[in-house]
């Protein structure tokens, strides 16, 4: 029988996403491993490998259809010897796929399917929720035989179990089926809090005014849904000291000269990366995140940094900033924030970490409050460097370069007396520039 093709969870976080644009047509052969679609989430464009061989017998979505959610039927492969009367005969399924928005619609009711062929069960996946690959025909030798495809190793590619693998295998036998419980009332929905007045409601506000609508993206309504999350649930505080730049500012100027062969220009934010990663290192109570009814202590210096790109923000992640070189972590920052303005980040590069950076001041921000992005215990938001008259340890007026910053805090994770050790720890690593390398 024909294998549905579904749509892929590319990140633990996905529900749905755009089918930007098919590399296949209908009638292609394809292998396992090859390239048959590009997949748009909330964060990047990424491409979708075939997992199963055959000929595409049938695209259900789209290209450019939105919304498709995970698991979703996306298109119909066909094994050796089957044809497009196949997919008529299989039709049940569809309507879970043509209910996507943009999925071709059946010109004609399907025949009900032949009680005597045996679909291919779907694809199985094992106690920790991973799929287990393996070929159609060996799917449904594994369900005649009663096999558990989770106990065999695959010898297909990639671990794939195909054919030969089930065949001389035997059975295990099954434990006694546990009395099952009486079925307990199902509760009733919960319903979502009212978030503000309808789109209806605030266009007719503006009623007579001219006006554009702009849909949302993906990125934007998860943005949106994330934000207005961490505002809810995560109790904020704020921390805020000015830092003066001027020792460093002489510091990175020397370094530059010496590293100008070698094409390296340090950033001013290089050195606060590295400033948060040392500190994160030095009050390690701090290098934690919220995990619901825990909270896990990081060992490694993960360090976010909010990249602007058009229509949203992403937030790559420096894994181990504290064991890397000033250098390595300018090269780093501008390969991670390259790619994700092209969003061609990969899932891993974006997410986890525990504490992150948002730097305004390069639009000429001295001061904002950022936003948690959980599970980070906090994100330090990063004003301009300005020039201030300061009273030195002397008493004596002068002026300097001054930089201020404001650390928001989940409280939930760091408390005042914590929050403040880590602060003070990033002041003195940015006002002591030369003690970071040592």
């Amino acid at each position: 029988m024909p294998t549905e093709i579904l749509m892929p969870a590319l990140s633990p976080t996905m529900e749905e996403g755009t089918l930007a644009k098919w590399l296949v047509k209908e009638g292609d052969i394809i292998s396992s491993g090859d390239l048959i679609a590009e997949i748009e989430t909330d964060k990047a464009t990424m491409e979708f490998e075939a997992v199963d061989e055959g000929v595409v017998g049938k695209i259900l979505i789209a290209e450019g259809s939105e919304g498709v959610k995970v698991n979703t039927a996306i298109a119909v492969l066909l094994e050796e010897g089957e044809s497009a009367d196949d997919i008529a005969a299989s039709a049940p399924a569809a309507p879970a796929a043509a209910a996507a928005e943009g999925a071709p619609v059946a010109a004609e009711k399907a025949a009900a399917p032949d009680p005597a062929a045996a679909p291919a069960p779907a694809a199985p996946t094992g106690a920790d929720g991973t799929r287990i690959f393996a070929s159609p025909l060996a799917r449904r030798i594994a369900a005649d035989k009663g096999l558990d495809l989770a106990a065999l190793t695959g010898s297909g590619p990639r671990g794939r179990i195909v054919k030969a693998d089930v065949e001389n295998a035997t059975a295990a036998p099954q434990p006694a089926a546990a009395p099952v419980a009486a079925a307990t009332p199902a509760s009733a929905p919960a319903v979502a809090a009212p978030s503000g007045p309808s789109a209806d409601m605030v266009a007719k506000m503006y009623e007579g005014r001219e006006f554009e609508e702009v849909s949302l993206d993906g990125m934007r309504k998860t943005i949106a849904a994330r934000l207005s999350e961490a505002k809810q649930t995560i109790p904020h505080f704020y921390l805020r000291r000015d830092i003066q730049l001027d020792a460093l500012l002489k510091f990175r100027s020397q370094l530059n000269k010496q590293l100008e062969g070698r094409g390296v220009k340090l950033s001013v934010n290089d050195f606060i990366i590295k400033a948060v990663a040392n500190a994160l290192q030095q009050v390690p109570e701090a290098n934690a995140v919220w995990a619901g009814d825990r909270v896990l202590q990081m060992k490694a210096s993960d360090v976010a940094v909010a990249v602007a790109i058009e229509g949203g923000l992403f937030t790559p992640v420096l894994q181990d900033a504290d064991m890397k070189s000033l250098s390595a972590l300018s090269a780093q920052m501008k390969d991670l924030a390259s790619r994700a303005r092209d969003r061609k980040l990969a899932p891993h590069e974006y997410q986890g970490g525990s504490f992150a950076i948002s730097n305004l001041g390069m639009f000429g921000i001295d001061n904002f409050d950022a936003i948690v992005n959980p599970p980070h215990a906090g994100i330090l938001a990063v004003g301009a460097g300005t020039k201030k008259p300061v009273v030195g340890e002397d008493g004596e007026l002068k002026v300097a370069t001054v930089m201020s910053v404001t650390m928001s805090v989940d409280h939930r994770v760091i408390d005042g007396a914590v929050g403040a050790n880590l602060l003070k720890a990033i002041v003195d690593n940015l006002e002591n520039p030369v003690a970071m390398l040592a």
